[in-house]
């Protein structure tokens, strides 16, 4: 414990070494809550711009697992589908695929989630929104795999419903 000390120290009595000593700690000590403080904050900013950049994206994006149910959505998924997110966590993705799809997106859901490359899959959907309303949706699929999950699948969806109805007005013209 006196290795570090100086002569002058080495003078004072060993309750004032051990007092200076104390006393150097605890400087450190508080510089160093400090700078942990100043990265808490860099990381809960860091966050807080995640968090907006992945709820108010113009896109929807979808976490799925193994049993095609939804662990994890964002606002405009959400709005997209017109369900509460609350809600939507742990329903099964496949009951807004429209009935005319549901084979294709079974076959293709097995099939990317088979797949142990990084590829990503693009496909389009019918959708039906829990209100009825059916939308077309360009599906971009990446399933992504963990060393302490099971694989998951990542979707990017878009509505492509205005870009449908102008190719369909284009092509009656």
């Amino acid at each position: 414990m006196l290795a570090g000390v100086s002569q002058a120290d080495k003078a004072l009595l060993p309750y004032e070494v051990l007092q200076h000593e104390l006393l150097v700690h605890k400087v450190e000590l508080e510089m160093q809550i400090e700078e942990l403080r100043r990265s808490h904050i860099a990381m809960e900013e860091a966050r807080d711009l995640y968090v907006d950049l992945y709820d108010f994206s113009p896109v929807g994006y979808i976490t799925i697992n193994r049993e095609c149910l939804i662990s994890e959505i964002n606002l405009t998924g959400a709005a997209l589908l017109g369900v509460d997110r609350a809600k939507l966590v742990n329903r099964r993705f496949s009951q807004f695929i429209s009935p005319q799809d549901q084979d294709r997106w079974h076959s293709l859901f097995l099939k990317t989630m088979k797949d142990t490359g990084t590829e990503k899959q693009a496909f389009v959907f019918e959708m039906t929104r829990s209100d009825g309303f059916t939308f077309h949706a360009y599906l971009d699929c990446r399933r992504r795999e963990s060393l302490d999950a099971p694989p998951t699948l990542r979707l990017v969806m878009i509505d492509i419903g205005k870009i449908k109805q102008a190719e369909a007005e284009k092509s009656s013209v």
